[in-house]
Order: structure tokens, then sequence, then C-alpha cells
């Protein structure tokens, strides 16, 4: 063990973990966690090899602008390379891409820009075409282009392959990759081509992205759909792509990718991001396939930290339908949080309107039941603290009691979906009820999304 002078030499080299309890059939299953970089992710590679690879080149000088359009981990790899070398950075992102991201990325002192992630490429508003037109039109910005830059795959070729090779002894029969930019999928191709060409290359790809047909049926469709796996799948093909080398490629829903990376943290403790589960999927459905015992290799391409407010927040997974719930058949089925579980974030009468406002801040719910025990006395909301303190903030320290609605306005659990929108009109939540028996709230957002599943 070395001490490292700065936080670029702690790129690479990340641990090989041998997964001990997930099913992978005859044979054994590798994982390279690529998440152990100090960025977080596998494009801590890229952004090094890209930036000093632009250095070497003399294409930017010190205190240049740089300029890149990124879809997940790549703009934290370079925020982490430019501030450590004092570059201005300017990223595009989809607006798809996890709050956790975005925060860390201006905690670094990257400048965000946010677009649209429903058009394709082509579309002004499309990321990678408004990073390049903001660094055209940026005086003495450059533009990186993580899709057409050499060194993307490059940092592959020289230190991800080699670490794999070494790791594993020289023995690895199958790497599955995902493909963003295509730099890991083509460096790695490239490398194992030279030093192990029996090594099969799998594609794991999100169902809506165009490369699992091009690769399974030579097709090259023109349409993709939208997925919410971030870094990885297409909607064309990146100029420094080398797909000769990938025979197999596995479609992988949303659902199964986010299952598969809570499956990874519950069964091997491996905190992993979304893209990490669509790429354990497609590993294990390989795996599994297998007839002989073979020695796979995939990547935890970023760490999970970055996605606790989605795929590991189960009100988002239930939100999304991507967690089954109980069915009733009544207005239960709406209810994200149910009191009987203790999912709903409550107030009792006697605490105070500091706490109530710091709960619903914490929670970010705009309104809170009043319960004295189980019973329903009230409701407090963001307009009820507001025009009972405005006037003097003191009064934030007064009980709750002086502030809540006591006139409830409830529906019986069995009523209509259509009795909501009476109480949606007057500006009111829903609270439903079983007689005397409070069950939850019910909000517009809810049925929003109660509606959006039925159409899944």
């Amino acid at each position: 063990m070395t001490v490292q002078q700065n936080v670029l030499d702690l790129i690479g080299h990340t641990p090989m973990l041998r997964a001990q309890r997930l099913d992978t059939g005859p044979c054994e299953l590798f994982l390279k966690l690529e998440s152990a970089n100090p960025g977080g992710s596998i494009k801590d590679r890229i952004g090094l090899s890209m930036i000093e690879g632009a250095e070497k080149a003399g294409k930017i000088k010190p205190g240049a602008i740089l300029v890149e359009g990124t879809a997940g981990n790549t703009g934290l790899g370079l925020a982490l390379v430019a501030q450590a070398k004092g570059y201005r950075l300017i990223l595009v992102v989809p607006d798809k891409m996890s709050r956790e991201k975005i925060f860390n990325l201006k905690a670094m002192g990257a400048e965000v820009v946010l677009t649209r992630s429903d058009v394709a490429k082509g579309h002004p508003e499309y990321y990678q075409d408004m990073a390049e037109r903001i660094a055209r039109e940026t005086p003495g910005a450059y533009f990186i282009n993580q899709f057409g830059n050499p060194d993307n795959p490059r940092a592959h070729i020289e230190s991800t392959g080699p670490e794999i090779l070494e790791q594993m002894d020289g023995r690895i029969d199958a790497v599955v990759v995902g493909c963003g930019s295509s730099g890991t999928m083509t460096g790695l191709s490239q490398y194992f081509a030279k030093t192990s060409p029996h090594t099969e290359i799998v594609l794991a790809d999100p169902v809506g992205s165009i490369l699992a047909q091009y690769i399974n049926e030579g097709t090259l469709s023109t349409k993709s759909a939208s997925w919410l796996v971030e870094g990885i799948g297409e909607d064309f093909l990146p100029s420094i792509s080398d797909f000769s080398r990938v025979k197999k490629a596995y479609a992988i829903t949303d659902k199964e990718s986010f299952l598969a990376a809570r499956e990874l943290l519950a069964k091997e403790g491996v905190l992993g991001g979304s893209s990490t589960g669509t790429l354990l999927a497609a590993a294990l459905k390989y795996c599994r396939e297998q007839t002989r015992p073979k020695r796979v290799v995939t990547l935890v391409c970023d760490t999970g930290n970055k996605y606790l407010s989605k795929l590991y927040n189960d009100y988002w997974m239930l939100d999304n339908g991507f967690l089954e719930r109980e069915q009733h058949g009544d207005l239960r089925d709406l209810l994200l949080r149910p009191f009987a579980k203790r999912d709903t974030v409550v107030i009792g009468p006697n605490e105070l309107l500091i706490t109530a406002y710091t709960r619903m801040k914490l929670y970010d719910v705009s309104q809170l039941p009043v319960m004295d025990g189980n019973k329903l006395v009230g409701i407090v909301d963001e307009s009820d603290v507001l025009l009972h303190v405005h006037a003097d903030e003191s009064r934030f320290r007064d009980p709750v009691s002086v502030a809540m609605i006591s006139d409830l306005q409830m529906l019986d659990v069995r009523s209509p979906i259509e009795s909501l929108l009476p109480v949606f009109e007057s500006g009111r939540v829903a609270i439903v009820m079983d007689g005397e028996q409070f069950l939850g709230l019910i909000t517009r957002i809810d049925l929003l999304n109660w509606l959006r599943r039925k159409v899944n």
C-alpha cells in the first residue's frame, strides 16, 4: 500500500470479485469493480485518457474550456480530471440523469446545461449536438466528443483490458459489456483480439436501443425508444465503435436492470448503478444458457450511490411499476405510502410547525396527516404553514394544531376512481378511510402514476 500524491493516480487498478450467491448456472461470474474508481465509475479512465490525449496533441492549453455531452458518468470522469488540472468544464446532460449525478457534477465545479432526453441525434436539443454547438460558439472551447475520440477506447486497451487479463490469470471465456459511446466495448474487443482471441465479447443493451438488433439480426434501425437506464444504449453507431467481435447481444428491460442491480446488492453486497444491472442481467442470462463451465467477466460500471433516489428508492420503483404491489381493486391500489405499513409521513397535533415544515422538506411531500395516535385529527400542508407564519416567523414555534385543517373531506376506500376528481378540483388531497380507520392519502401525481402504469 502506497500513498498517492494526486487523485488521478487512483484511477484504475480496480478489484475483481467472484460472485458467490448469484445463480450463474454452470459458469463462474467475476465482477470488475469499476465503482472503486475515485469518481465512482469506469468513465474516470476515459476522462483521464481523453484530456491527456488532447494535451499531448496540443489541442488544449492550461485554463482551456472543455465541452462535452454526456448521458452518464463520462461527465463525472471529465469533471474529476478537469478539476485536478484546472480546466473549465461545460457539460450538456439529458434531463433523465439522476439528481445525484447533477449535484455531484456541480459540486466538482462543472457547469451543467440540461436538455431534452426525448429527442434523437440531429435534433438541436439532442445533448451531443447541443454540446458540439456550444463548443463551436464558445471562443477557445474544445469539444471532447467521446463518441468520436480514439483516446476513449485507448483507455481500455491500455488499462482496463490488461488489468482484467492479469486478474483472471489469462483465462477468460467471455466478457459482458454495455455500449454508450462504445469506448469500453471497442477497447476491450480490440485488446482481447490480440491477447485472448477466444474470449467472447457479449453486449448488454437496454430495450429501446438499436444495438442489440444490429448485433443479432444485422439490421440497423433508424428508430429507437426511450429507456431509463443511464449511460448505455444508443440510437446510432458511434464513429469509434468496432462491433466486429461482438456475436451475441441481450436486450434487457429497465425492470430487469433495476431488479438485477438490487439483487446484486442483496446477495453480494455490491452497490452498483443502473447500467450495472443491465450488464449483470445479461451476464446471468449468458451464464445460465451455457452447457459447460465458463469463466465470465462483467463490469460494475459505477456506484449505486448515484441512484439512491431512483432504483434503490422503493417508492420510485413502485411509481414506475418495477416493484409488484398487492392489488385490492379499490382506492388502496393508488396509495403510495399506506399508513398501515407505517409508510405515511405524519405529524402530531402538539408537534411544532417548524417540525412539520422540516418533515415536508425531508420527505419531499406537500402535506402531512395530523395523527393523534392512530386517529386522524387533521391535515396540514405548505399553504397552511405559510398563512400562519408569513407575518411573524416566530409562529413556526406554534403547535401544528393551530394551523391544521380539521374540517376533512374523506373518501371511503370503496369509492370509484372518479370520486377523486372533485377532491383534486377543490385543491385538496384525497383522504382515504375504511370506516374509522385512516388508510392514507392520494394526490394528483398518485392518480397520474396509477393511470400511467395501466398503459404499460
